[in-house]
């Protein structure tokens, strides 16, 4: 399902940390989410939901100035 809040995730395992872009097109990087906690999103009814109650302020992040390609 579309969310109207996170419009990509990504998983970093290299990195252990969690992407994130909202629609509004800011990106952020969120450390030391364990693998479980980010794939937990797949099987949730709201990802925009889901992110907010798992990582969004639990999580030390950073904002970052763009989708890292690379890393896809």
């Amino acid at each position: 399902m579309p969310s109207t809040a996170i419009a990509r995730f990504a998983f970093r395992p290299v990195l252990a940390a969690s992407d994130v872009q909202v629609v509004s097109g800011r990106v952020y990087r969120y450390f030391a989410v364990p693998e479980a906690v980010a794939g937990g999103r797949a099987g949730a009814g709201s990802r925009g939901g889901y992110f907010n109650r798992a990582i969004r302020d639990r999580f030390a992040f950073e904002r970052l100035r763009g989708w890292d390609w690379a890393l896809d």
